[in-house]
């Protein structure tokens, strides 16, 4: 057992992480202070951490590799969203559709949000942020 000095928790020594420099082998916050840090620091620091992503995925083959795994997976899991996003991409490249302008905010920096995948071409233009909000909020 051991104390997590955060939020004062006496918790088991699996609920703290491994750290080979402390005295008894484990962090001294539990991981639930440690995950909820994380977190909020990453919301404090968007840009920085955007950037080292980006970093990250061009520089590591095998980040990029179960990117790879993820979207094999969701195509064949959803194969109707799967051919309405090929189409929506088809038809911009090709002209036959206009990218507009975010619904909620106004931003050019847009995805293509399906209502329904029946009608491929039948979107409403979203920016990434209103995107996440939407689905969050379904």
């Amino acid at each position: 057992m051991k104390e997590c000095f955060k939020c004062g928790a006496t918790l088991p020594l699996t609920e703290f992480y491994k750290h080979s420099q402390m005295k008894d082998g484990r962090v001294n916050k539990c991981k639930e202070c440690n995950k909820r840090d994380a977190r909020e620091n990453r919301a404090k620091n968007v840009e920085y951490y955007r950037e080292y992503d980006r970093r990250r995925y061009k520089n590591d083959p095998s980040f990029k590799q179960r990117i790879a795994k993820t979207t094999r997976r969701w195509k064949k899991a959803n194969p109707l969203g799967y051919k309405a996003h090929y189409l929506t991409s088809n038809a911009i490249r090709d002209g036959r559709l206009e990218k507009g302008v975010c619904e909620v905010c106004g931003d050019k920096n847009v995805h293509a949000h399906h209502d329904d995948y029946n009608k491929p071409l039948d979107v409403r233009w979203l920016c990434p942020a209103h995107h996440r909000q939407h689905h969050v909020s379904q």
